[in-house]
């Protein structure tokens, strides 16, 4: 399922109405971000308690409480894979209806859904998983004029970081490799010798000083499942007042 996902509408006390829409990806605010609260903590216990990863909550001050799942690699889910389905979410959102319910968290509305193809890395696991993947970094202070980078994630050498092998390098690389070679091939050898310096660049990093960092995302038109799986809404009775998180 590509980015959005898909969308499974239901209401009251989780009767699906079987409508199916495309629905855009909303605004995500990270699950640390905010204060340990008991709202957030029992979200995050029915998510772990259930097999899977809690990568997002955000609640809005119309009332809806969005959460965002993902597979733990390694794990065996039912249909197999490594990407979030429909079928978790909703197995996610009819827990966390039942849990939000017993502990009296009042909102109108709760939608739970996979991180996307732009997934957010916040914790050491995350950049652990998915190093040799390309990923955007923002830092909170510039380097070189500049905060936000792309490149593939790797380990810093010595293990005391992480680096980024960066992509407009990359790209440059590959144009000095094609370039012609100029007379008595002269030119050919400063095009290689460009080409090694170029793909060498890195940045190295630590996570104390990464603002935020997201997977690039992989369009992929051969059919294969893509990073973003369903996305389950249901409505509650509760309501919450604009502005108040719950906590």
């Amino acid at each position: 399922m590509r980015a959005g996902g898909h969308q499974f509408r239901a209401t009251g006390q989780g009767k699906a109405t079987g409508r199916v829409q495309r629905t855009p990806r909303p605004q995500r605010i990270g699950a640390a971000a905010g204060p340990v609260t008991p709202w957030r903590e029992t979200v995050a216990a029915t998510v772990t308690g259930l097999g899977y990863e809690l990568v997002d909550i955000e609640r809005v001050p119309a009332g809806t409480l969005r959460v965002f799942i993902d597979r733990v690699p390694g794990r065996t889910y039912g249909g197999g894979g490594e990407y979030v389905t429909v079928e978790d979410c909703e197995q996610v959102t009819r827990q966390l209806q039942y849990a939000l319910e017993v502990d009296a968290v009042a909102y109108t509305r709760l939608e739970v859904s996979s991180p996307g193809l732009d997934r957010p890395l916040r914790r050491e696991a995350d950049y652990e998983r998915y190093a040799g993947h390309e990923i955007s970094l923002t830092l909170k202070l510039p380097f070189q004029g500049r905060k936000v980078w792309k490149g593939v994630l790797g380990r810093a050498e010595g293990g005391g970081g992480w680096c980024l092998v960066l992509s407009e390098r990359k790209a440059a690389a590959k144009k000095a490799t094609k370039s012609p070679a100029k007379a008595g091939g002269k030119g050919g050898s400063a095009s290689a010798a460009a080409a090694a310096g170029a793909a060498d660049q890195v940045l190295g990093f630590t996570l104390d000083e990464v603002r935020e960092a997201r997977l690039v995302p992989v369009v992929d038109f051969k059919g294969r499942p893509s990073a973003d799986g369903g996305q389950v809404e249901a409505g509650a009775a509760g309501s919450a007042a604009p502005g108040h998180d719950g906590g």
